[in-house]
């Protein structure tokens, strides 16, 4: 299969390619892995390959996606027998026996494993740049990152790679690499995809898993092959009427979408996100849906403090895990990861309680808008792509944190608040996707802007719990209005 026409088909083209003898799933993997040598070496998205044992791999040749290679972030996604250490050092050894439900349902879809991606250590940065892998760059522009933390998945998709690859989402990390690549991105409601066995909720619930995409049906059909519980989960939802894909190909009706612009942390926001989201907006009222500039109303520093207890919390709980685990130590953790691992330990658990339990103030203020809105359009992201090494913690912070790490009184730093607002900078890049998180809602980015100078600009929309259907419908529409795929043959020639 030559390349260039392994680049001009998504995932749903390439099964039914393989399904109806045109070409052999072997040949598919051979294309994928072709494009993979040319490519990553410039990208450094793939951190762990699995070529060799890609081109022997069995699969159900009855599967939606028989045949079809994808890769799986390292980051959860557990594959039996294979590596998964999270971006960090500490988990290098972390070899799981089992696999993960999102790789077994993967597996029986027919999927074909060519490996694992990058993602920052822990997953804990909007950008994918780890001591372990080092950085992972943007294929629109290698100079940028392509986002975190599902940034290797964003890039290797982008670059022609795979069609789709595995990403997962607590903050924004399935849509912000969407957003910085070009791509489609989907993060389901809270409990639409299980995260079994290995735990009963990601992140108390803030955390799920899914795919990056080139197109819109790819997503539907990944999200019919993962959706659904497991034995053991801790709740379930309502399953679709119909499945995703079904739903996707059917028309939103006329629909009554809130739009803002604003940062609900009252951070700048780039001119080109904005730009992106009004040209959006004009297009929606082209196709007849009813477009009203509103906001939900909920007390956006709360929210801030609320998904930063949550990050502090989990990371305290992950380097205790990788200590008794794997005998890890200070120096298998990066120095940014150990001061919010010290946070988390020195935050007053009534204190981390009390925000977790404000969670509900954000549902309620969200199901408050949806009475009114059945969708909400806003940026993705606050701000284009940062430089390579730009987010690295400058040198006179360094000799503050470990100066901090050296201290055993964290009350100063609770105190003082300085913690607080140190932490939130690193949000104010990507400041409107931690909502739909806490309030375990679903939410899209769509590839609807490029800038002069090349870049794509994802733009975000948001749905009521189990609204997932509605945003596919919603996002088919925009595709077909503003086909998008075209615009990866600039990347084809590019390497």
């Amino acid at each position: 299969m030559k390349q260039s026409e392994y680049l001009s088909f998504d995932a749903t083209a390439l099964a039914d390619l393989i399904r109806r003898g045109d070409v052999s799933a072997r040949e598919v993997a051979e294309a994928a892995i072709d494009r993979a040598n040319r490519v990553n070496g410039k990208l450094n998205a793939i951190c762990h390959p699995q070529f060799t044992e890609a081109l022997e791999q069995g699969f159900p040749e009855d599967g939606p996606f028989a045949g079809v290679p994808i890769l799986l972030k390292d980051l959860a996604q557990e594959q039996a027998g294979h590596p998964c250490s999270y971006g960090s050092r500490a988990l290098s050894t972390n070899v799981p026996t089992r696999d993960s439900e999102f790789v077994r349902r993967a597996r029986n879809a027919g999927l074909v494993f060519l490996g694992r991606t990058a993602t920052p250590e822990f997953g804990l940065k909007a950008v994918t740049e780890s001591e372990l892998w080092g950085p992972s760059r943007n294929p629109w522009n290698p100079d940028l990152t392509p986002g975190g933390s599902s940034g290797g998945s964003g890039a290797a998709v982008a670059a022609g790679i795979v069609p789709m690859a595995g990403a997962n989402d607590g903050g924004g990390s399935i849509r912000i690499p969407a957003a910085y690549n070009g791509l489609f991105g989907l993060k389901p409601s809270r409990g639409r995809i299980s995260v079994g066995p290995h735990m009963g909720e990601a992140w108390t619930g803030a955390s799920t898993d899914h795919v990056v995409s080139r197109t819109v049906r790819d997503s539907a059909a990944m999200l019919d092959v993962l959706a659904g519980p497991a034995s053991g989960d801790p709740f379930r939802i309502p399953a679709p009427e119909s499945s995703f894909l079904e739903q996707m190909q059917q028309s939103p009706g006329k629909l009554k979408i809130g739009v803002f612009t604003s940062s609900p942390y009252d951070t700048d926001v780039a001119p080109e996100c904005v730009a992106a989201v009004e040209e959006t907006a004009r297009m929606l009222e082209g196709l007849g849906h009813e477009v009203e500039y509103a906001r939900p109303d909920f007390d956006g520093m709360a929210l801030a403090r609320c998904y930063l207890s949550l990050y502090f919390g989990e990371v305290s709980a992950l380097m205790d895990s990788a200590r008794e685990r794997f005998g890890a130590t200070d120096k298998d953790f990066e120095l940014e990861t150990r001061l919010l691992g010290m946070l988390g330990r020195t935050m007053p658990l009534p204190d981390y309680v009390r925000r977790r339990q404000q969670w509900n103030d954000f549902a309620r203020a969200l199901g408050a808008f949806f009475d009114r809105f059945d969708l909400y359009l806003s940026p993705t992201t606050g701000q284009l792509p940062a430089q390579i090494g730009q987010m690295d913690t400058p040198a006179h912070l360094k000799l503050v944190a470990r100066l901090m790490l050296g201290l055993k009184a964290g009350k100063l730093v609770h105190r003082s608040g300085q913690v607080d607002q140190m932490a939130l900078e690193s949000l104010a890049r990507t400041p409107f996707t931690q909502l739909a998180n806490l309030t375990g809602t679903p939410a899209i980015s769509v590839p609807m802007h490029w800038t002069r100078d090349g870049l794509p600009v994802g733009v975000q929309f948001g749905a009521a719990h189990g609204g997932e259907g509605g945003l596919l419908q919603l996002a088919a529409q925009l595709e077909e209005a503003n086909p998008w795929f075209a615009n990866y043959e600039r990347l084809e020639s590019a390497f």
